[in-house]
């Protein structure tokens, strides 16, 4: 398979470049896998897709204000940085920019000493390993100097960090949000919960793959990030039990998507784990866990395009993404949502 194969035409006016005022008020694409079918309905209405029994999974990864700007202790230069990965106390790969000016020994400091950055490894792909120099609690100090890590394509200034945040948003590490989950509320999951249909969480932070483009046009040549995952045995028994009665795991984003497939390809079952998974996954994979996917729409010749492929089938994704492009519906992280639904017994 080939990048090109996974391409489509966006008019960049469509990436939203803010949220909506409130969550829930985007548009729902509702695209059924066995007849291709597409449907136009608002993000409430996916209460209609849910059965008594059912089983919605959320990732509850929490954003760090993780994009700092210092200054080169010696010269002053502008140094961007971007946590990436805690590797052990006080120690964290970053990606820098600009990379080539920071090398071993050079010293970033940030607002007015609060927090310093000892480079101590240069890595490729603009990573570096910091040594953080600080007084008091790290997380705090993030929340006054550090902002959301918006993706490269949102242009405009977040007002409200909490809205790249999820509502259920708890267990900190991510570099970016699980941002399919952005269009629920407090009200709509009680609703959901009123139903009769059971929500639990995974974490998997995500991390450093959000923002690596794929750049080999064969497919197969790509080599996927790792991120950190885990879910606790409460989660894993619901899981089987919701098997077991033929109902639905609806996961909401390719996150969700990534960790589940991840343990039982791993694991042969459910159960309570933790780790790093690199799965990739792209058309012709066999989904073992996931039934339905509640997901955003995705860049061209991205690894979540080809996800969304591998569950739908190319063409439905690729007729869908025209069809919202013809709507206008909005794009990527602050965007619209879509629903891939489909029935195992046809």
């Amino acid at each position: 398979m080939q990048l090109e194969d996974f391409d489509y035409d966006l008019p960049e006016k469509l990436i939203a470049q803010v949220p909506l005022e409130k969550r829930d008020a985007s548009r729902l694409l509702v695209l059924d896998k066995n007849t291709g079918e597409i449907t136009h309905r608002k993000f409430p209405d996916i209460l209609d897709y849910m059965e008594e029994g059912d089983t919605l999974v959320l990732n509850d990864t929490k954003v760090l204000p993780a994009r700092l700007i210092g200054t080169k202790e010696k010269t002053g230069a502008m140094i961007e940085v971007l946590l990436l990965k805690d590797v052990q106390e006080d120690t964290w790969e970053c990606l820098t920019r600009p990379a080539k000016r920071v090398h071993v020994g050079t010293i970033i400091t940030f607002g007015n000493g609060e927090l310093k950055a000892e480079c101590i490894e240069e890595k490729e792909e603009g990573i570096r390993k910091y040594r953080l120099i600080y007084d008091g609690i790290l997380l705090e100090i993030l929340e006054k100097l550090g902002t959301m890590p918006l993706p490269p394509y949102i242009h405009k200034k977040l007002t409200d960090q909490s809205r790249y945040q999820t509502v259920y948003a708890k267990n900190i590490g991510s570099s970016a949000a699980p941002t399919a989950g952005l269009h629920f509320t407090e009200e709509l999951l009680n609703q959901i919960k009123k139903k009769g249909v059971n929500v639990t969480y995974i974490t998997l932070h995500v991390g450093l793959g959000t923002f690596r483009p794929v750049q080999e046009e064969n497919i197969l040549d790509h080599k996927m990030h790792t991120e950190y995952y885990e879910m606790n045995q409460s989660t894993a028994d619901l899981l089987k039990k919701t098997k077991k009665e033929g109902k639905k795991i609806i996961a909401v984003g390719t996150t969700t998507v990534r960790t589940l497939e991840t343990i039982m390809m791993k694991y042969h079952e459910l159960k309570a784990c933790q780790g790093n998974t690199d799965i990739f996954i792209y058309p012709g994979y066999q989904f073992q866990v996931v039934d339905y996917l509640i997901t955003n729409f995705h860049l061209p010749k991205s690894t979540l395009i080809m996800l969304v492929s591998a569950l739908a089938g190319r063409e439905n994704i690729l007729n869908a993404y025209r069809e919202a492009v013809k709507e206008k519906y909005r794009f990527f992280s602050f965007g619209d949502s879509m629903l891939i639904k489909f029935d195992r017994n046809e």
